[in-house]
């Protein structure tokens, strides 16, 4: 028998993937909420306008000290925002959970405001790729969603996410949560002092493929500290030109986006939410790390050391 190419091989597991039903459409957004003025916010909180990145993307020790707080913020935030995920429960709901506890703890919800962003953190279900903004859709059994919580602190930022499963959901989608998780480690630990940006998309792609899994291309990691967004950009997929070596002590994200079909992507009118062309699901995880010399420091986990994606740890690595 004539050997089938990897080309029809993927094709063909893509085909025996239906598409989400029903498909995501656009609900009703509510207000923005409001922060109190004893919160410290971020320059762009009342403009929305964020500006150029200036920063260095190898951060002091006093940022670094200050990330790790924060990031520990953060990732309390994410695990009391999955807490709270059960089918009935609206994502705006969601988002008035993340902006309490955001709030108790004297930080700031760093999406809200963020170039316009309406809400307190980003909520992206089923075919949604990433950006979801929250609204009165209710959750259904079998969805899977991404909450993407990011916090302002002490004058920096801790960024995470993780996918949660609304009660039991079907197995394509459980692999495909699972798989992500596993991709994003992969990148994670190429990362050290010395090693290059291009490794972690590498490690991610090759993962991805391994699976049948899509890779989005438009959405890539980035650097973070006292900006939100710096200019050192992450792509989860191998880039040979994104050769720029690491330094101990750069601050960035790894949140590879991994799909069931094609990757391409569509933006609602909302010019945010972008979803899946083909309608099949997709999945996110994130973390903020710092580089070290012999490897690299999670900051969005809390001071015990847990986060939310640690209930993907026993998967099996591909």
């Amino acid at each position: 028998m004539a050997k089938r190419s990897r080309r029809k091989l993927r094709a063909r597991a893509i085909d025996a993937v239906p598409p989400s039903e029903p498909p995501m459409r656009p609900g009703i957004i509510g207000l923005s909420r409001t922060v109190p003025g004893t919160i410290a916010k971020p320059p762009y909180a009342e403009s929305g306008d964020p500006g150029p990145s200036v920063t260095s993307p190898v951060r002091t020790a006093d940022e670094i000290a200050a990330m790790r707080n924060t990031g520990a913020v953060a990732a309390e935030v994410l695990m009391i925002a999955g807490e709270s995920v059960r089918p009935g429960i609206t994502t705006d709901e969601i988002d008035a959970v993340v902006h309490e506890a955001t709030l108790n703890r004297g930080a700031y919800p760093s999406p809200l405001n963020y170039r316009g962003f309406r809400k307190s953190v980003c909520t992206s279900v089923n075919e949604v790729i990433c950006h979801g903004i929250p609204d009165d859709r209710p959750l259904d059994d079998g969805d899977i969603i991404n909450i993407d919580v990011t916090v302002f602190k002490d004058g920096v930022h801790g960024d995470n996410s993780c996918m949660f499963v609304v009660g039991e959901t079907d197995e394509h989608s459980q692999k495909l949560v699972n798989e992500t998780y596993v991709a994003m480690m992969a990148g994670i630990k190429t990362v050290r002092n010395g090693s290059k940006v291009n490794d972690i998309g590498r490690a991610i792609e090759r993962h991805a493929r391994s699976h049948n899994l899509g890779v989005v291309r438009e959405f890539i990691g980035h650097g973070v500290g006292t900006e939100f967004h710096t200019s050192l950009q992450i792509p989860h997929y191998y880039d040979p030109r994104a050769n720029q070596e690491i330094r101990t002590g750069m601050s960035f994200t790894v949140e590879p986006m991994l799909t069931l079909g094609d990757p391409s992507l569509y933006l609602w009118e909302d010019e945010w939410t972008a979803l899946t062309q083909d309608g099949r699901r997709s999945a996110q995880f994130e973390h903020t790390l710092i580089a070290t010399d012999d490897g690299f420091e999670l900051m969005t986990v809390t001071s015990d050391g847990s986060f939310a994606a640690q209930m993907y740890d026993g998967v099996a690595v591909g």
